[in-house]
Parts: structure tokens; sequence; C-alpha cells
């Protein structure tokens, strides 16, 4: 467990520290992201983005565990 958070606490310091790089990829603006915007405010659900994460982080946590 603790291997674990801090292999978690490192993918997240490299992940901060490469965002310029990282935004420049498109996550956030897939196809099927949700976005509805009004005059009044938007509202922004980027469900495609978070089954992308979802299914990277899936894998990656799988390697490690073999």
């Amino acid at each position: 467990m603790q291997r674990a958070l801090i292999v978690i606490g490192a993918v997240l310091v490299v992940a901060g520290l490469a965002w310029p790089w990282l935004s420049k990829l498109g996550f956030g603006r897939l196809p099927g992201d949700i976005r509805i915007e009004t005059e009044n405010g938007g509202f922004y659900f980027p469900i495609v983005t978070c089954i992308v994460i979802s299914v990277v982080l899936s894998l990656v946590l799988w390697f490690i565990r073999r």
C-alpha cells in the first residue's frame, strides 16, 4: 500500500510538472465531452476524457501488479 501511494504521488507530481505539454494533447476537448454553454453560464463534463484516463490508469496498475 505504501509503495502504491508513493507511485501515485510521483505520477501526480510528474503530471503537474508536465501539464504545459500535456494540455497540448487535447485532453478535455475530446469528441464526446459534454459542453453546454448558455448566456448565464456553462456546464462542462469531460466524460470521454475520464474514460480514457481510467483505461490508461487501469492498464498501468495492471502492469505494476504483474
